[in-house]
């Protein structure tokens, strides 16, 4: 008999040789049938895997994050064995799953490329393979053994010779980093039905296991994500435990897809990216300079009323201010290529404002007196993101950040990142987020300057701040700048979305590296401790977050045109104008649309545009003083409402950041 420890602290008696399924059936029948893996001392192993005596076991359910990544390795597997009976010679490089779902790059035959019309064929025959119930059965090989097996595929054998030259250039990435793991003096194998491929597993059992699935699309994606290697054909997929949680995806992704801010933005005419710019600049349009407008304005106040002092920085600098705080050589792909001038000296176009705030604080001889120091700018930076990795205003190569550098001593620190995150949460539910969770990201392996004495302290200083706010709090382990460790505020949207807005990080390197002191109460020179924090993230990023968390239809106060005036017929174009001006005077955003084609046309265009408030004017209302009121919300008007009355229900919805829509 064998022992076996349970998660709970419990013991499980087995027979030897027992099985991780075994143990599964040993507890319950329902426990093995939505089992799909195991986990033996934190390893991840298929569930025929003998169990070892002693040791910790955890079964992995269909349902649970790490079994639908089971689901969904495996079932990229089967797209890959179907691609292949599809297009033979065709060469396969990755099939990782992602989140929500899974992908697989290829390389056909003659340079052939897969359209959507390919979709539905390819699932046809993944269908036939999970019908036939093929067992997924592992093999052990050599590296030697494993280039033999791969002659005929040039990527898989690439992630071998990557492994066993130990090469810098041919370093995993991450997706590849399921196939094998880094340091492996052999590789593994899954085999069914005579198809093979490279993986670290675990798999289900079986393809009978599979089928709750659906491939969405096509793409392009260059092997390793390097432009200047074979541009692959890449097929994405979803899959789930079960035909109601893949309904229920599905579901999310067409509203997802509805709320799409790059569709918002050209329905509303509020930004474009004109090709003769260049990619990831985007240019923003009247009505969405004004919505930017309001984001920035109310962000300057809250930011005046918190404490700051505004700076201004240049747009680009000298070398060596990215040389002294370790730009260029941690973080140089991502920046623009440098302009050479007055004989040789080069300048950047800057990716960070941190180095310019140092420079403020540092102009100066400063006291302990004058600390914290908290520094505000609308900084715009520059950072040459991959082209194949720009998407809208939510990845751009011209940002404008909301950007705050705090210099305080090592006293102030815990009470000051108290109070930013404060400051940040509070500012994020005055935009309509309320959903949120708190991610630490500690120390990048290889990528950091500074001892591991100075990263424990600083991790440990926002971890016990995060822990104090009583949210969820997830690790991050190697997420961390080059220079410090961070939290990042998590913000779920309206349909449950995940997105990243806020950071925080701590940093004790570059007020290092810049030499940067200040003189205490005992008249001796100390070292300020600095923090960084971007509380949009980037300006373009959250407005493209709040377009699809409101699916383009704005709280009124951050709408460009807050209500318009449409008269019934030409003789109350008058009444009508009188009407918007009084509004006017009280700072309401809004537009007359007088009678020149049918009132109808002209309330379904305003409604299509998302507008709060639509006023019709007839002849009642030119006699009593009234409005007939439209909310964006309401499918009928209300009738002969007091323009006076209006306006004060109007300004109150303004004033407390409302919308037209009722509270749920």
């Amino acid at each position: 008999m064998i022992t076996i420890r349970l998660p709970d602290g419990s013991t499980k008696e087995l027979e030897d040789g027992s099985t991780a399924l075994d143990l599964a059936t040993s507890i319950g029948r329902r426990l093995a049938k939505a089992a799909v893996a195991a986990t033996v001392d934190g390893a991840p192993v298929d569930l025929g895997t003998a169990l070892p005596d002693g040791a910790e076991v955890a079964v992995i359910t269909e349902d649970s994050e790490a079994g639908r990544a089971v689901l969904r390795h495996s079932t990229a597997h089967v797209l890959a064995q179907a691609v292949l009976e599809l297009w033979p010679g065709a060469h396969y490089a990755i099939g990782p799953s992602i989140a929500d779902g899974f992908y697989y790059d290829f390389e056909l035959p003659g340079g052939a490329t897969f359209s959507d019309d390919d979709l539905g064929r390819i699932e046809e025959k993944m269908r036939v393979v999970m019908a036939a119930d093929q067992g997924f059965v592992r093999e052990e090989h050599s590296i030697e053994e494993g280039l033999a097996l791969f002659s005929d595929q040039p990527f898989k054998r690439e992630i071998i010779e990557g492994v066993a030259n130990a090469s810098p250039d041919a370093e995993l990435s991450a997706e590849a980093a399921a196939d094998i793991a880094p340091d492996a003096s052999a590789v593994s194998t899954y085999r069914n039905d005579g198809f093979v491929d490279l993986c670290r597993g675990p798999h289900v059992a079986s393809t009978g296991r599979l089928g709750h699935f659906r491939l969405l699309r096509v793409a392009g994606a260059y092997w390793r994500g390097d432009e200047h290697r074979p541009q692959l054909q890449r097929i994405y997929g979803t899959a789930w435990e079960s035909d109601k949680a893949l309904a229920e995806h599905l579901h999310r992704l067409e509203e997802a897809e509805r709320r799409d801010h790059r569709r918002i933005g050209a329905e509303l005419d509020l930004f474009s990216f004109p090709t003769e710019i260049g990619s990831g600049l985007a240019v923003f349009h009247p009505k969405g300079a004004t919505i930017r407008m309001l984001m920035e304005q109310y962000s300057r106040e809250r930011h005046i009323e918190g404490g700051y002092d505004f700076a201004y920085t240049p747009h680009i600098t000298k070398s060596e201010l990215f040389e002294i705080s370790g730009h260029l050589d941690w973080f140089a792909e991502s920046m623009y290529p440098p302009m050479e001038l007055e004989e040789g000296q080069r300048y950047y176009l800057k990716p960070m404002n941190c180095p310019f705030h140092i420079l403020v604080f540092r102009s100066s001889q400063r006291s302990y007196r004058e600390l914290p120091m908290r520094l505000f700018e609308f900084g715009t930076v520059y950072r040459y993101e991959k082209s194949g990795v720009v998407h809208g205003l939510t990845r751009v190569r011209g940002m404008t950040q909301d950007d705050a550098h705090i210099f305080c001593t090592r006293q102030q620190m815990g009470e000051e990142l108290g109070a930013l995150l404060t400051f940040v949460l509070d500012l994020l539910r005055d935009f309509g987020l309320a959903d949120f969770y708190l991610e630490l990201s500690t120390r990048p392996p290889g990528k950091a300057v500074g001892t591991e004495e100075e990263w424990d302290e600083a991790t440990e200083a926002l971890r016990a701040v995060a822990e104090g706010r009583g949210l969820e709090l997830v690790m991050d382990e190697g997420g961390g700048a080059f220079y410090g460790p961070k939290i990042s505020v998590q913000a779920r949207d309206a349909i449950g979305r995940h997105w990243q807005v806020s950071t925080i990080q701590l940093d004790f390197q570059l007020p290092q590296r810049f030499g940067l002191e200040y003189v205490g109460a005992d008249n001796a020179r100390h070292q300020p401790v600095m923090i960084h924090r971007a509380l949009f993230g980037s300006v373009e990023r959250f407005f493209a977050i709040l377009l699809e968390h409101y699916a383009g239809a704005l709280p009124t106060w951050l709408m460009p045109v807050q209500v318009v005036v449409l008269p019934v017929r030409d003789d109350h174009n008058d009444y009508a104008h009188g009407a918007a001006a009084r509004l006017a005077a009280a700072s309401v955003r809004v537009e007359v649309d007088v009678a020149d084609e049918p009132l109808n046309a002209r309330i379904r265009r305003w409604k299509l545009q998302k507008v709060p408030y639509i006023l019709v004017v007839g002849d009642d209302d030119v006699a009593a003083g009234t409005v007939g009121v439209n909310a964006r919300s309401s499918e009928r008007a209300v009738r002969d409402v007091a323009l006076d009355d209006f306006l004060a229900s109007l300004s109150v919805e303004i004033d407390t950041k409302g919308s037209p829509e009722p509270h749920e």
